[in-house]
Order: C-alpha cells, then sequence, then structure tokens
C-alpha cells in the first residue's frame, strides 16, 4: 500500500482524488468567470437611477434612524393617536418616518411625471395633463411634508 501511494505521488498523481480536483478547477474557473461577469456588467440607466432615488427617500426620510433607535409607531395623547412626536425636534416616530419617506416619493413621482410630459409634444393635451397631474403631485406632497415640520404653523381642518 506504501509502495502504491509513492508511485502515484511520483506520477503527479497526489492524495487527492480525480473527482477533488476536477471540482477544484471548476470552482476555480466559476469564480474567474462570475468574476468577469461583474466586472463587464452594465446595468440599465433606469435601474440604476431607481436606486439612487430609493437611497435617497430612505435616507432623507430617517431609514438610518428607524433601524438603528428602533422608534415607536404612534404616540397616544388624551385617546388620540399623533404620528409626530410633539415639540421634540430629536426624536422621530415611526409613522412620521414612513409618511415622509411617502411624501418624498409623491414628489419625485410628480417630477417625473413633469419631466415626461416633454416627451409628448405632438400630443398637446396628453403633455398638458400629465404637466398638470405631475405638478399637482409635486405641489401635494410638499405641502404636507412642510405641515409635518411644522405642525403647528398650518392648521387646515380646525373650525373657527
Amino acid at each position: 500500500m506504501l509502495i502504491e501511494l509513492k508511485a502515484r505521488f511520483a506520477l503527479g498523481e497526489g492524495v487527492l482524488s480525480r473527482k477533488a480536483r476536477k471540482g477544484a478547477s471548476s470552482l476555480s474557473y466559476y469564480l474567474q468567470k462570475t468574476y468577469w461577469r461583474l466586472v463587464t456588467l452594465k446595468p440599465s440607466t433606469i435601474l440604476l437611477a431607481a436606486l439612487a432615488i430609493g437611497a435617497s427617500v430612505f435616507l432623507l426620510g430617517g431609514g438610518i434612524y428607524d433601524i438603528l433607535e428602533q422608534p415607536i409607531v404612534a404616540f397616544v395623547s388624551g385617546g388620540r393617536i399623533i404620528p409626530y412626536y410633539p415639540q421634540a425636534l430629536n426624536e422621530q416616530l415611526l409613522a412620521e418616518s414612513i409618511a415622509s419617506m411617502v411624501l418624498y416619493s409623491l414628489g419625485i413621482v410628480g417630477l417625473i411625471l413633469v419631466y415626461q410630459s416633454t416627451r409628448y409634444a405632438y400630443n398637446p393635451r396628453q403633455a398638458y395633463t400629465t404637466l398638470l397631474i405631475g405638478l399637482s403631485l409635486l405641489l401635494v406632497g410638499w405641502i404636507l411634508v412642510e405641515y409635518f415640520l411644522f405642525p403647528g404653523t398650518i392648521k387646515p381642518f380646525e373650525q373657527s
């Protein structure tokens, strides 16, 4: 047996089986091919833009704060549910964060629709409609974000 192992080693077969050597070489080939595909990858610009917009909305809406601090969802005061922290600039509730992310997304969709309306120059009615919808989404998003930032200054549902 020892003589047989010495003969195999001398011939270059070593102690690894043929199946193990083939598996190791195919793994290195697979890794090399995967690396080459990643290096030469050309993702679509729409996908990259969507990822950038999503990341910016997540960051602006306070997503990192939500992950690290794990705030409560809403604040209950006197039987009312308040989705924002009253008189506190250094605290944020989860409902407030999600609402701001939705409103930022609403404004971005409005901006995208305003941009898309310029592509319908041959059809003025469609261009005008898309422009109005985009501007209204942008305006609604902006007004509501301002309302959430300064909740005491605008009181739209208060009766005199």
